[in-house]
């Protein structure tokens, strides 16, 4: 995994104009800021007309639907983190209409004062029409997009297990980005108890001396940041740590979230789970082993296990899309059944 500590590559919207160019893009498991991908949207052009303008844009397509309101006091200056207050964090959560939240949003904009947002509301649901004014033709159809919606705000650093086209609507947003091997700089959270679904790094949201975070300055120096107006779009990859600044008064992401490379149902984060209850507190020289048997087979950093054999005899080793990705999977669900 590259680590990097350089500008984000950019390119324009006639750059990756097609599925197959963000194909590409993919490909590289790296992250490219897409600049004006997404400035003819209509939700974009009713941004540039002021706050009010944006809000009034969305209540066009609200439902009487309920959703779940994250609010923080003026003094966190939008900052949402673990803390002292109710389930250990900083910050309420109430679930409110959704036309109510984004009254909130726009009052809070003119006072000032706490500061809330509506975050991965799916579009179709709550939002019914948005997706077909303002269209991504860069993913299938299938991939829908979600709505973050709010004030001035810091999402704390966390990373996704899919790929993101994030997409600004309204507002300005400062990506701080760390590489997947920064992990172990990081000092991240627990696994089942976060903020919204996904572990966040401590460190990133502490002061840079910190001393309960010695080893922080080597993230920092992998970090890369970037900002984007209204229009521009951002492809992270999946694993890639992110925190997210939201800068305006009223702020509005678009993202869509897939994976552009699954073979299949099964997703690498359930087989890291799985590992984990299977390997993690072995000996340290039984998960040495495993270690090697896994670059082996999984990572293969040499190329095929197999490639000293003709292809005719690779077996379940043999491309998945030909039937062995079944095969495999069979076999590892009669081995959970024990059987």
């Amino acid at each position: 995994m590259t680590s990097l500590a350089a500008p984000i590559v950019e390119r324009t919207a006639t750059d990756v104009d097609e599925p197959e160019a963000l194909r590409r893009v993919a490909e590289a498991c790296l992250p490219v800021v897409i600049r004006g991908l997404c400035k003819d949207w209509p939700a974009v052009r009713a941004s540039a007309e002021g706050n009010d303008a944006a809000i009034t844009y969305m209540a066009g397509f609200v439902t009487p639907l309920m959703a779940e309101y994250f609010a923080a006091a003026p003094h966190l200056c939008g900052r949402y983190h673990y803390g002292d207050g109710p389930g250990g964090f900083n910050f309420s959560r109430e679930t409110i209409s959704v036309r109510d939240a984004l009254a909130r949003i726009a009052a809070n904009a003119r006072d000032h004062g706490d500061t809330g947002y509506l975050g991965s509301l799916p579009a179709d649901r709550h939002f019914p029409g948005f997706a077909e004014a303002n269209v991504c033709a860069l993913l299938p159809p299938d991939v829908r997009p979600r709505i973050w919606l709010g004030n001035a705000s810091t999402v704390a650093c966390h990373y996704d297990s899919y790929d993101n086209l994030a997409c600004v609507a309204a507002g300005r947003r400062r990506f701080t980005l760390y590489p997947p091997d920064a992990i172990g700089d990081l000092y991240v959270g627990p696994i089942d108890h976060t903020l919204s679904g996904q572990p966040i790094s401590l460190a990133a949201g502490a002061a840079l001396d910190d001393p309960r975070y010695p080893r922080f300055a080597a993230a920092q120096a992998k970090a890369v940041t970037v900002e984007l107006a209204p229009g521009d779009a951002l492809y992270l990859p999946k694993l890639w740590w992110h925190q997210v600044e939201a800068l305006d008064p009223v702020n509005m992401l678009v993202n869509y979230w897939w994976d552009g490379f699954s073979a299949g149902p099964d997703a690498p984060h359930t087989t890291m789970l799985l590992a984990m209850i299977a390997i993690a507190e072995r000996p340290a020289a039984e998960r040495a082993a495993w270690r090697a048997y896994f670059d082996h087979y999984v990572f293969r950093p040499a190329g095929h296990p197999l490639a000293h054999m003709p292809d005719a005899q690779h077996g379940v080793l043999g491309p998945l899309g030909q039937g062995n990705y079944g095969r495999i999977r069979a076999l590892v669900m009669r081995l959970l059944r024990g059987q």
